[in-house]
């Protein structure tokens, strides 16, 4: 045990004091911890067997390059980047807008409708709201929204990118857990959807509190909604094609994002969208991308490879046991864990940290880990708003340089508990996140 703290203390020193990334740090860690474990002391550093843990590191590199089913990562981040290139942001929001922008917040209601719209095609919440900041924010400073509504929306509309799918997250957890990522993308689509309507909610609230932060615009013509609603029709088509495929067993996730790259890319083409110059940066963004995503599950497999060597899974399991309360405890103590680590980890890291230690425990109490994958996905969700490290809010910062963090994260709170609420009805009530799947794949 006292190694096993002792590399966590290390792993967390190298994350937040050294700033190494993530991947290295976990790497490092895991293979020295490895090698403590297979007989390493500090007399015999010269006479030790260095192939055993290089072994290990080796052939875990060597597995994940070469596992098909992570194809589904630059292919589903690929179709991302090609439908961003496409201009869909725009067409998402002004179809949102034509619908809500005659209501009280109707604006910061377009652009939370938006964000989920974007966000079930791009897979990235830091991608949704960058990009949406663009197109949301010069309109809601037009009609008078105050910043803190403005922003609040953006930033929180961004997280559903990570829970909506395709969710490179759930793919992610799917992978350390080999949870089925067909279920997993079935169970995170109500979930996702009841998160909208709350944070629509949020909106509703704010702006019943004070009603100058959101005033209505001109209401639009059936007409004019109908001519909105057009420039979405591809788009619309090729997720349901996708996601629809996957549902019903048409084909794999992976070869579902096949086509959904494949689609993404006819698409952009037909608009006019893409040259060849832009073509090739999308292709290297696509590239680097997955290149980062790929060296960071090398890592994480290779510490969770220790960690498992260690006995660390099997220690808390017994642990957890012995104490002899109810299970939902234990799942109350993780939230608050996540929560907590929320407020000074990145939420990948955290994602990364966590889940290798807490899903054999989840999995002893009796749940279903595709249930797990969308409560911790939803925990890491709100840690992107929550101070005082929420990526989202900074992203945003950095765009809307005009607008304080404070002011930001002010804003943020009635989305942040409208989050809350929908974990708590999601841990409450599993069939929230269990009746699709289950309707479909059982």
């Amino acid at each position: 045990m006292t190694l096993i703290l002792t590399s966590f203390a290390v792993l967390l020193i190298m994350i937040m004091l050294l700033r190494i990334p993530i991947a290295f740090a976990m790497g490092v860690v895991g293979f020295f911890g490895f090698a403590i474990l297979s007989g390493l002391t500090w007399g015999d550093i010269g006479n030790f067997r260095w192939s055993i843990p290089l072994s290990m590191a080796s052939n875990r590199i060597v597995d994940t390059a070469q596992d098909y089913g992570l194809s589904i990562i630059p292919l589903f981040i690929l179709m991302g980047n090609l439908i961003t290139r496409s201009g869909l942001s725009k067409q998402l929001y002004a179809a949102s807008y034509a619908f809500l922008c005659h209501k009280k917040g109707g604006l910061a209601m377009a652009t939370i409708a938006a964000c989920g719209g974007f966000s079930a095609v791009s897979g990235s919440s830091l991608a949704t709201a960058a990009t949406m900041a663009k197109v949301a924010m010069p309109p809601m400073r037009k009609y008078g929204y105050s910043d803190a509504l403005a922003t609040a929306s953006i930033a929180s509309g961004g997280t559903l990118g990570i829970l909506i799918p395709p969710s490179v997250m759930l793919i992610v957890y799917g992978l350390l857990t080999q949870t089925s990522i067909r279920e997993l993308f079935a169970a995170g689509l109500i979930p996702g959807i009841l998160g909208i309507f709350l944070y629509l909610g949020a909106v509703k609230y704010v702006v019943w509190r004070d009603p100058s932060a959101g005033p209505s615009a001109e209401a639009m013509s059936w007409a004019e909604r109908l001519h909105a609603l057009k420039g979405v029709r591809d788009i619309l088509g090729l997720f349901i094609l996708v996601m629809g495929g996957i549902y019903l067993g048409i084909f794999t996730p992976t070869e579902a994002a096949g086509i959904g790259a494949g689609g993404a890319l006819v698409i952009a083409l037909l608009r006019r969208s893409l040259s060849l110059s832009s073509l090739f940066k999308t292709l290297a963004d696509s590239a680097r991308t997955s290149a980062t995503l790929f060296v960071i599950i090398i890592g994480a497999l290779i510490f969770s490879d220790f960690i498992n060597r260690a006995g660390l899974p099997g220690m808390m399991v017994d642990f957890v046991v012995s104490l002899d309360v109810a299970p939902i405890l234990v799942i109350f103590v993780i939230l608050m864990i996540y929560i907590i680590l929320g407020m000074v980890l990145e939420s990948f890291s955290m994602l990364l940290l966590t889940i290798p230690v807490f899903f054999p425990i989840v999995s002893e109490l009796g749940y279903s880990l595709v249930w797990f994958g969308i409560v911790a996905v939803i925990v890491v969700e709100i840690s992107l708003i929550t101070p005082p490290v929420g990526m989202n809010v900074f992203v945003l910062s950095s765009i809307i340089k005009d607008v304080k963090t404070g002011t930001i994260f002010r804003g943020v709170l009635p989305f942040w508990t409208a989050d809350i609420i929908r974990l708590l009805l999601v841990v409450f009530i599993v069939q929230i996140s269990t009746w699709l799947p289950d309707m479909i794949y059982k």
